[in-house]
């Protein structure tokens, strides 16, 4: 669900994501890539490059914030 933040754009507010999900992140990697995989889930997220393979830790706000579309598991495992 998309809600309002108050002024810093719309946040991503849903707190169901899975391990193995792909979202896409509102900037791109270096690499050229704007979609990453859920490798862990908590107060950080670790995040893969769907390009590089490059691994990140990254906080839970701040992926909330730079969301911009987020796949099922379902979707994800066809591409």
């Amino acid at each position: 669900m998309w809600r309002n933040s108050g002024g810093r754009g719309r946040v991503y507010s849903g707190m169901d994501f899975e391990i193995g999900q792909l979202i896409r992140l509102k900037k791109k990697h270096p690499c050229g890539s704007d979609t990453w995989e859920i490798l862990r889930i908590g107060a950080d997220f670790r995040l893969k490059c769907s390009g590089c393979g490059h691994q990140i830790m990254i906080p839970r706000t701040t992926v909330e914030k730079s969301i911009s579309h987020k796949k099922n598991k379902r979707e994800s495992g066809a591409e």
